[in-house]
């Protein structure tokens, strides 16, 4: 099925494209949530006129994104404390979510934690790379620096323990 996209689909195009999909994808997807619309006669021709408009609003998008970037590369590095345990593993994961709500709340920079990707989970101090992908072509890392904001003995290891000495 031919379909015309509204939106940038990521791995299928970018708004304005005319691309060939499978039908259940349409059906189920695309059409549902607006993304695309089915590419009859009448929608080619708006599709023709409305072709500058689409142009010119991704062009203003990408433009905003570049700034962004040049902001995130500029802030340098993002970092946490969370609680650890005495060998460097923490007292649960940092999500996307919290980073993306750590880099509004100390840069001012807003980021959809969708856009978010993360090179390995981060459950233990250290340091991480996180990608973030602004559209489709532009893209940028930011570094993740984890510190313990307290170390607490681990209660796990001390179960353990009391069980051998029984």
């Amino acid at each position: 099925m031919q379909v015309i996209l509204k939106k940038d689909v990521q791995n299928l195009g970018e708004a304005g494209d005319i691309v060939n999909v499978k039908d259940g994808y349409a059906r189920n997807y695309l059409l549902p949530q607006a993304v695309a619309e089915v590419a009859t006669e009448g929608a080619l021709q708006n599709r023709e006129h409305n072709l500058a408009r689409i142009k010119a609003k991704q062009e203003k998008l990408h433009k905003e994104a570049l700034a962004t970037a040049e902001k995130i590369e500029q802030f340098g590095k993002l970092e946490l404390s969370a609680k650890a345990g005495e060998s460097g593993k923490l007292f649960g994961t940092i999500t996307t979510k919290k980073l993306t709500e750590e880099l509004l709340a100390k840069s001012g920079i807003e980021v959809d934690r969708k856009n978010v990707t993360l090179n390995a989970p981060i459950n233990k101090v250290g340091e991480y790379t996180m990608l973030i992908k602004l559209t489709s072509k532009v893209k940028c890392e930011l570094a993740v620096v984890v510190t313990a904001s307290e170390i607490l003995k681990e209660s796990v290891e001390e179960e353990v323990e009391t069980t051998e000495e029984a």
